[in-house]
């Protein structure tokens, strides 16, 4: 048992009773909330065999699903990315009126529900809403269609890259930007050989999320999408649909591609965090840099 030193209070949880609660408080919930549910995925996936597992993953709707996924992976996740980039650059490299509600206005997804947002597109994109008899007009399909998909998951991602790179930025500030610009160094130049190289753990870890999210995202999808079986249907629609129609064995065949994939995503964001761009060692990662010149040419 620790002791507490002479003149100084006590720690708290140093009592070995009110530790031993907390962790098997923590362990419970750990166990039923995210690992249950796991191991269930896994186990009625292969309930009926491997064979029929096979079968349900190269179904061709289910098939057709994972593709749209990752289609739509492709598309949000670069442009989300590049957005993220350029917003955290602008907000932290640069003064202007309205830089606070620009902030506020990139964190709107995480307060506002996914169904709410799918709902507001409708009434932007849709037959009857601001652009629709314009789109209809141009023979241009946002809803019901890969475009809308494709907006809603923006939608709900987009902060997610912004919000790893802001606080990093702001803690490493403007020093070493201005210095290779006094270089001779162009803007382009000084972002590739200086910014990049400073965020980029952080950067990579706002990607990983920001994928896990889009082909994970259901809510908003499920309005804007039509729920068109082997059309318009991303994986987690699908999973709804063969669980509707009671094929559960089918349903957590799709299940678990997800799953895995969640479980790649926490692999992939614990190697991240270990290379500089968790939370925890960024401290470490920005005093490093406070030290280093940039090497840039004019």
């Amino acid at each position: 048992m620790a002791h507490p030193v002479k003149g100084k209070p006590p720690r708290v949880g140093d009592n070995p009773v009110f530790r031993r609660v907390l962790l098997t408080f923590v362990l419970v919930l750990v166990g039923l909330m995210i690992v249950a549910p796991l191991v269930v995925i896994g186990v009625e996936a292969f309930s009926k065999g491997v064979a029929y597992f096979g079968a349900a993953i190269a179904h061709p709707d289910t098939r057709h699903a994972i593709m749209l996924t990752v289609i739509t992976a492709l598309i949000a996740v670069p442009i989300n990315t590049a957005f993220g980039v350029a917003a955290a650059w602008a907000i932290t490299k640069h003064d202007f009126p309205g830089k606070r509600l620009l902030i506020v206005i990139i964190e709107i997804p995480f307060s506002v529900s996914p169904i709410v947002a799918g709902v507001a597109y409708l009434f932007v994109f849709g037959l009857q809403g601001l652009f629709g008899h314009a789109l209809q007009a141009m023979e241009i399909k946002i809803l019901f269609a890969l475009p809308g998909i494709v907006l809603a998951s923006m939608f709900v991602t987009a902060p997610f890259v912004a919000r790893e790179l802001i606080p990093l930025m702001q803690a490493q500030g403007r020093d070493l930007e201005e210095a290779a610009t006094s270089l001779g160094a162009s803007g382009w130049r000084t972002f590739f050989s200086v910014t990049l190289p400073n965020i980029k753990w952080a950067l990579l870890y706002g990607v990983v999320l920001c994928n896990s999210r889009v082909m994970g995202e259901f809510g908003a999808v499920s309005v804007v999408s039509g729920n068109i079986r082997g059309q318009t249907n991303t994986l987690p629609l699908h999973i709804e649909l063969l669980y509707h129609d009671y094929n559960a064995a089918g349903s957590f065949a799709a299940a678990s591609i997800l799953a895995g994939l969640a479980i790649v995503t926490l692999v992939v964001k614990v190697a991240l965090e270990r290379q500089g761009a968790g939370r925890i060692q960024r401290p470490s990662a920005l005093a490093g840099a406070d030290t280093v010149t940039p090497e840039v040419k004019p």
